[in-house]
C-alpha cells in the first residue's frame, strides 16, 4: 500500500467513492454533486504548494489501485486529517496504514480529525495512531454532513 499525490486523473474515481451510500452512513456524510466535488478537487489540485487552499492531497493505493484518499487540510486555523476508503477494501488495515504513511509526511503537531461518534472503526485508525478524543458533542446539519454526534481527536 502507498500514497501518491492526487492527480486531474483521479478525480472521478474519488466522486465514485464519494457516492458510496454504506460510506456516508458510517461517516455521517452527504455526498456532493459532481460540478460542486469537481470544482473543488480541481482547486486543490490547482494549488500546487497548499498555499492557497492548505490542503495536502493524496490518494491510496493498494496493489496499485486507487482505494482512497487521505489529507491534510486546514480546519479552524489547525491542521487536520481525514480519508475515505472504498468500502470493498474496509478491513484490511489500509486506513490504519494510510494514517501512519501520511503521519511520517506531514510532521507538523498537533493535528486534529474528526469523526461521526458512530464511526467507530475511524475511531480505532485514529487512537491506533497515536490519536487522544478531545470532546464529543453533536453538531448541527449542513450541506456536507448529518446531523450526528462528532468525534474530535487530536495528535500532539
Amino acid at each position: 500500500m502507498t500514497l501518491r499525490r492526487t492527480i486531474p486523473a483521479d478525480i472521478p474515481r474519488l466522486h465514485a467513492l464519494e457516492l458510496d451510500e454504506a460510506s456516508n452512513r458510517l461517516a455521517g456524510t452527504k455526498p456532493r454533486d459532481w460540478p460542486t466535488f469537481k470544482a473543488r478537487w480541481e482547486a486543490i489540485l490547482a494549488d500546487h504548494d497548499g498555499t492557497s487552499t492548505g490542503v495536502t492531497p493524496r490518494v491510496i493505493l493498494a496493489d496499485r489501485l486507487l482505494v482512497g484518499a487521505i489529507n491534510i487540510s486546514p480546519d479552524q486555523r489547525l491542521d487536520s486529517i481525514g480519508y475515505w476508503i472504498a468500502k470493498e477494501h474496509w478491513g484490511r488495515g489500509i486506513a490504519s496504514r494510510a494514517v501512519a504513511l501520511m503521519l511520517a509526511e506531514f510532521v507538523r503537531r498537533p493535528l486534529m480529525a474528526t469523526t461521526a461518534g458512530h464511526n467507530l472503526p475511524s475511531i480505532r485508525v485514529l487512537e491506533k495512531n497515536g490519536f487522544e478524543i478531545l470532546s464529543r458533542r453533536i453538531t448541527a446539519e449542513t450541506t456536507r454532513t448529518a446531523q450526528r454526534e462528532t468525534v474530535t481527536l487530536v495528535l500532539r
